[in-house]
């Protein structure tokens, strides 16, 4: 099946609101308190700094996308660019990103449910909210468009009337006198995160394979939700230090719903839930859709299994891609840890972003003949800035963090190696080890039977280590085996 058989059916239309409401996510709602310990009032500038930060990849998002408008997104770039382990494993953290970032939203619409009805069970709401929306992504893009763009509308008007009631409302116990409890440090910590609640751009440069007329709407798109998100978070976070001081931000479940409340009442929090939910589930939306397209274009190149790749007979949906990458998305969210997903989705999207940037360096060198209907401007001023400011985010996320990018490395490396030897190379390096291990714990064994290791054990010691060594030479040596006759089966 080719990939011509995903429909263009996004217009500038639906692809704006796939930004705005991919980026709009729980995040602004229920991360906030924690943000505003890090920064303080200077929460405002963390805001705008990182709306600049997404602009300058978001650039290089339209230009790549306009110039190579197929499925896939940042794989797609550094497969254009790099080939290789480099566009593997940028499609491998895409993917994973993408599904931590369903994960996350999802966490964050229970979250807010709770607020108001504290009885719910925010994993299981979690999983649930995952579920019903790996669905309506199967129904087909048309279906998850028009969705979209019902969900960011009444989203937008429910955000409008917080600001517009807040701008009305004289100030109340907060105030505009910028300061940072952590200083320079708590607004770099702040600013990685709270990255999260700006990755709405991603999501089109991910469904650029279902946009039409690609070479205008997606960079159109894409500047209209990166200097939208930019005014709109940061009108947000001037009303709420208006009204309260960031140490009341604290422990609040949804603390903007917590700031609603001092001068809209009762109604503030239902405004704000509301939107909050709306939110929280257009984001849920628009990463179902990454995380599968992502998924289908590595099948389509052989990186994933090429059921991967399979469309919907009715739908024309990769209905599997969606239904694998949802159940492990429900498995993040059913822990219910928000801000551990949090850093988590950041640090996938930050180091995408990194090699979205690479590749536009590396094409605007090797093809500069390349038809590129829109152009970074400042260039190359811009990619390397961004990249330098990515990497700097990376240092300031929670170490845990680190820790499991590393770990995610270490799986797609394997993963990347096991599909491009092939599973027969496999079988015989894997087989050689275990004869390696057979060989070393004989060695072992012989010795300590001959009374020559340079090692003096107690005889009761010496004589368990005996046993286990020949133990583990006689199994390992018949893993080997059956590993080395495996390579048999993987040729047929």
């Amino acid at each position: 099946m080719g990939e011509t058989r995903l429909r263009r059916e996004l217009g500038l239309l639906e692809t704006t609101m796939m930004g705005i409401g991919g980026a709009i996510c729980a995040g602004v709602f229920v991360t906030l308190g924690y943000a505003a310990s890090l920064a303080g009032t200077a929460l405002i500038i963390v805001m705008v700094l990182c709306g600049i930060i997404n602009l300058f990849t978001m650039l290089s998002y339209a230009e790549l996308g306009a110039a190579i408008p197929t499925a896939g997104g940042e794989y797609t770039f550094a497969k254009a660019s790099f080939g290789g382990f480099i566009s593997f494993a940028t499609g491998w953290f895409e993917w994973i990103s993408n599904m931590f970032y369903a994960a996350f939203s999802a966490v964050g619409f229970a979250y807010l449910v709770s607020y108001v009805a504290p009885w719910v069970n925010v994993p299981l709401v979690s999983v649930v909210t995952v579920v019903i929306f790996s669905l309506i992504n199967i129904k087909g893009v048309k279906e998850t468009g028009v969705t979209q763009t019902l969900l960011v509308v009444v989203l937008l008007g429910l955000l409008g009337v917080f600001v517009a009631w807040g701008l009305a409302t004289g100030s109340g116990a907060g105030g505009f006198a910028l300061s940072s409890p952590g200083g320079f440090f708590g607004v770099l910590r702040a600013s990685a995160f709270v990255f999260v609640v700006y990755l709405g751009g991603e999501a089109i440069a991910v469904s650029q394979g279902e946009v039409k007329n690609p070479e205008r709407t997606i960079p159109r798109a894409i500047l209209l939700t990166c200097f939208s998100l930019i005014f709109i978070y940061t009108l947000v976070t001037v009303i709420v230090f208006r009204v309260v001081t960031p140490e009341s931000l604290a422990g609040q479940a949804s603390p903007l719903a917590f700031v609603a409340e001092q001068f809209m009442g009762p109604v503030g929090v239902v405004v704000v839930t509301l939107a909050g939910i709306i939110a929280a589930l257009s984001s849920v939306n628009t990463s179902t859709m990454a995380h599968s397209r992502v998924a289908y274009a590595l099948a389509r190149d052989g990186y994933f299994p090429k059921s991967f790749f399979h469309l919907h007979i009715r739908f024309s949906t990769p209905h599997l891609a969606i239904l694998i990458g949802s159940i492990l998305a429900a498995a993040v969210a059913a822990t219910g840890v928000v801000n551990f997903v949090t850093y988590a989705t950041d640090f996938g999207f930050i180091i995408g972003f990194v090699f979205v940037n690479l590749s536009l360096i590396k094409l605007r060198r090797d093809k500069p003949g390349l038809r590129r209907p829109f152009r970074v401007p400042l260039y190359p001023l811009t990619p390397i800035l961004c990249i330098v400011t990515s990497l700097m985010l990376i240092f300031f996320l929670d170490p845990s963090t680190l820790f499991l990018g590393a770990q995610l490395f270490l799986f797609g490396l394997v993963a990347y190696y096991v599909r491009m030897v092939g599973y027969g190379r496999v079988y015989l390096a894997v087989g050689g080890m275990n004869f390696g291990i057979s060989a070393f714990s004989a060695l072992l064994a012989v010795l300590l039977w001959s009374g020559v290791l340079p090692v003096v054990l107690p005889a009761g010691v010496g004589l368990v280590v005996f046993v286990v060594a020949v133990f583990v030479s006689i199994t390992y040596l018949v893993a080997g085996f059956l590993e080395v006759t495996r390579r048999s089966e993987a040729r047929g």
